[in-house]
């Protein structure tokens, strides 16, 4: 493999190289998402615009950057293109994906009994188990010390199946914890609500910076025996090379768990909106005097309304703001 030209701004934005394992992936997901939305459209029903954009621009857009910008191209000269790879893989990429609600577009357009399967295997024992926040979280965090402190990095720098393997490990493990915290109809335990997914997002935030604080302060080179051998004449010092990758790293993990959270808590708002209309209706509905029938006249029968026979959330809404009578 021969040293890539000096990297400059220029070729920071001008620097491509197909990768088709990489292209595969994302046909792989376009497709099967562009046509849910052409379903709901020639059924008469929209899909929002942004939930397209992010699944498209964020999350397929961080893929392509990801394996076949300059960082895929300068990846095997410098430790911090990879680094950043690593990061959008794992946290930028799947963020998108997850805003981009794709189960929740499957449930809708697929047929009954192909969104009856779908939501099966959202709720099936392993997806459950791989995707409770305890799980997702440690699966992240292992991912990432496990590519940079073993020979997991090294060995997929010289061989390319491996190293496409590790874009995909990245990738899944990331969506693991990212998808189910922003989608409905993931298989989330029902003490899993708003402000506990808030706060696994915040948390989630800290531990991300982890991998890099280590990686900028580690004092051995992370595949040092590859970079040393094939860092180019103009490349910086391989132990900056490193801090700069670890600092990268900890930035981007920083700077997504804003948006992250932002995203937890507009959803929040969002239900929380629709379920103070559901109650304001049932409400209304409830103080809707009923036409008395013909006949004699007799006492109202004693009928106990619904919010203290239900034990939805709604109805334990009502017992608590009602007075005690």
């Amino acid at each position: 493999m021969g040293s890539p030209p000096e990297l400059t701004l220029g070729r920071l934005l001008s620097s491509w190289q197909p990768d088709v394992p990489a292209l595969l992936l994302v046909a792989l997901l376009a497709v099967p998402y562009g046509w849910g939305v052409l379903r709901l459209r020639r059924r008469g029903e929209r899909w929002p615009v942004p939930r397209l954009a992010a699944f498209a621009l964020l999350g397929l857009g961080a893929l392509v950057v990801a394996t076949m910008s300059a960082l895929a191209v300068y990846d095997h000269a410098l430790f911090w293109p990879a680094a950043i790879q690593n990061v959008l893989l794992d946290l930028i990429a799947p963020l998108g994906l997850a805003l981009g609600d794709p189960l929740r577009l499957a449930v809708r357009a697929l047929p009954e009994r192909a969104a009856g399967r779908v939501r099966r295997v959202m709720t099936g024992r392993l997806v459950r188990l791989l995707t409770f926040p305890l799980v997702s979280t440690a699966l992240v965090l292992t991912t990432e010390l496990t590519v940079y402190f073993t020979p997991y990095f090294e060995t997929a720098l010289r061989e390319g199946w491996l190293h496409d393997l590790m874009y995909l490990h990245l990738l899944l493990a990331g969506c693991l914890f990212v998808v189910p915290v922003l989608t409905r109809e993931a298989a989330l335990p029902k003490w899993c609500g708003h402000p506990v997914r808030a706060a696994l997002v915040f948390v989630d935030g800290i531990i991300d910076a982890v991998p890099g604080i280590v990686v900028m302060t580690h004092g051995t080179l992370i595949a040092g025996a590859w970079y040393l051998n094939h860092a180019p004449s103009w490349a910086p010092d391989v132990h900056h090379d490193q801090q700069l990758g670890g600092g990268a790293m900890i930035s981007i993990a920083e700077l997504v768990a804003l948006p992250f959270l932002l995203a937890i808590l507009v959803q929040w708002a969002r239900t929380e909106r629709a379920e103070t209309v559901t109650l304001d209706r049932r409400l209304e509905a409830e103080l809707i005097p009923a036409t008395p029938a013909a006949g004699p006249a007799r006492g109202p029968d004693l009928v106990r309304p619904w919010w203290e026979t239900e034990n939805s959330e709604v109805a334990r809404r009502v017992r608590q703001q009602r007075p005690e009578r």
